[in-house]
């Protein structure tokens, strides 16, 4: 299965895979009981300069994969320029960024496969509720690894109908977008089928 894991070996890959989510997800914790930009900021550099000793290749593709937030930033400060609440409104950007490219950073320096692993031992208790854990982990892991090539998909629906049209895209994107989406789900399904199913 293709990941997002980055070839460029850096200083966090050796680190196991189950420290590093448990250390997002404490992280990302925090993030939401900051309240103020202030504190948000300084928690913005910290996470930011995460990339920066692992050399230029790898911070630029860990800051090209903020890209596709730029919508929701949009959303979020002409809302809270609307309602007279900057102060709000970075609050919101700050802490979306910052765990976004948290997470990106540590689902760049971990293999899928590890993560699927300590998703497995997590999902283990559920197994007395009838759940497949490795089942469960797998699902995780597929919508780990198609956000961002959906996103892409995406992209490069816009950029064709660009190519044939002086017209912005917009909503026009949506259906062929959804479309590709259900290919891909139909592919990937056949694709766990005849290799046995996801357990």
């Amino acid at each position: 299965m293709l990941t997002l894991t980055s070839p460029q070996q850096t200083w966090a890959h050796p680190i196991p895979a189950g420290a590093k989510m448990a250390a997002l997800g404490l992280w990302t914790a925090l993030l939401f009981n900051l309240n103020t930009p202030t504190p948000l900021a300084l928690a913005a550099l910290i996470t930011a300069a995460l990339p920066l000793p692992c050399g230029l290749p790898f911070a630029l593709t860990s800051a090209r994969l903020l890209r596709p937030l730029w919508p929701f930033v949009l959303i979020i400060t002409l809302w809270h320029l609307w309602t007279q609440d900057p102060a709000g409104g970075a609050t919101v950007l700050l802490r979306l960024t910052t765990a976004v490219a948290a997470a990106n950073f540590v689902t760049m320096t971990t293999r899928l496969s590890d993560m699927m692993a300590v998703l497995t031992t997590l999902a283990r208790p559920l197994k007395a509720l009838g759940l497949n854990p490795r089942t469960l982990a797998l699902a995780v892991a597929l919508v780990i690894r198609f956000v961002p090539v959906m996103l892409t998909r995406t992209e490069q629906i816009a950029a064709a109908f660009r190519a044939r049209s002086a017209r912005r895209p917009g909503w026009r994107v949506l259906v062929p977008a959804l479309l590709a989406a259900l290919d891909d789900a139909a592919q990937v399904a056949e694709a766990l089928r005849a290799r046995g199913g996801a357990g």
